[in-house]
């Protein structure tokens, strides 16, 4: 029988280091995901969204995975940690959800994508549908994402300003109209008193917060909180040290951006390279 190796590897975040180890195992094997979905008889895509992180499969698969590479219960703890791992991350999105309805202000920097309480629905769509989501599943979680918005609509909004990178608007959607209307939205919402948007452009260079998007909630009683998302996963941070050197990461992104004025003109800019729809 096989040596079964130990759990612990190179990545220490779970689901990165299921993913990980299943890229690990077939590549020493030699075999490409369309040979190891025809020895295994799953559809190939399915291989090689699990090695992405995009999804972490069903127990059924993952057993199947442990007898064909010869590592029995290897991959089916690692899959249980990461199911578990999932768990406390939705845990920990609950909380921030619940925090940030109670939030009187609220600063953001995004790194790739337009942050949930400024997306249009067609937006949200395929952000959400890039991420494997589809049919109902994906209906219901656009319009929880439309349902965010309200925040921002209340008689007392919060004060809301997001600094975004120079990507998030170079990364257009497949519809180019809808891209319009996300633009549109974009500069018309960042006209309003309550809502201030700035663009980092790709000349202020490397700065602290390149690899995450990051949301800071000020609450009621003064405390300051935040929330680090990567592709991976998010972390709500409470402790007072951490969130002080995200803030000061924040503020030195912030000196690196575009005023408010500017920013809408950068965006206005962008618009006019959208070729108009011939049809209107």
């Amino acid at each position: 029988m096989p040596t079964r190796r130990a759990v612990s590897g190179r990545s220490r975040e779970p689901r990165a280091r299921f993913a990980e180890e299943l890229r690990h195992l077939r590549t020493e094997r030699g075999d490409s995901l369309r040979q190891l979905g025809e020895r295994l008889g799953w559809d190939w895509s399915l291989f090689g969204k699990m090695e992405k992180g995009e999804t972490v499969g069903g127990p059924e698969v993952v057993q199947a995975l442990d007898q064909y590479y010869g590592t029995p219960g290897l991959l089916l703890a690692l899959w249980e940690l990461a199911i578990s791992d999932q768990t406390q991350f939705k845990e920990r999105y609950r909380r921030y959800m619940a925090l940030e309805a109670e939030a009187t202000s609220l600063w953001h920097f995004a790194v790739s994508v337009l942050p949930g309480l400024l997306q249009t629905p067609g937006y949200a769509r395929e952000v959400l549908a890039a991420g494997g989501l589809k049919g109902d599943a994906l209906d219901q979680q656009v319009e929880a994402r439309m349902g965010r918005r309200e925040l921002l609509a209340d008689e007392d909004p919060p004060q809301f300003r997001t600094i975004l990178s120079e990507a998030v608007l170079r990364t257009p959607l497949r519809d180019p109209q809808q891209w319009r209307q996300q633009l549109e939205y974009l500069r018309e919402v960042g006209e309003r008193d309550d809502v201030t948007v700035q663009v980092a452009p790709f000349g202020a260079g490397l700065h602290g917060l390149t690899n995450a998007d990051v949301m800071f909630l000020r609450l009621p009683e003064g405390r300051t909180v935040a929330y680090a998302e990567n592709g991976y996963r998010g972390e709500l941070v409470e402790e007072t040290a951490p969130v002080e050197r995200l803030q000061r990461a924040y503020d030195s992104v912030r000196d690196l951006a575009l005023s408010p004025s500017d920013s809408r003109k950068f965006i206005l800019r962008i618009l006019e390279e959208i070729p108009c729809d011939p049809s209107t």
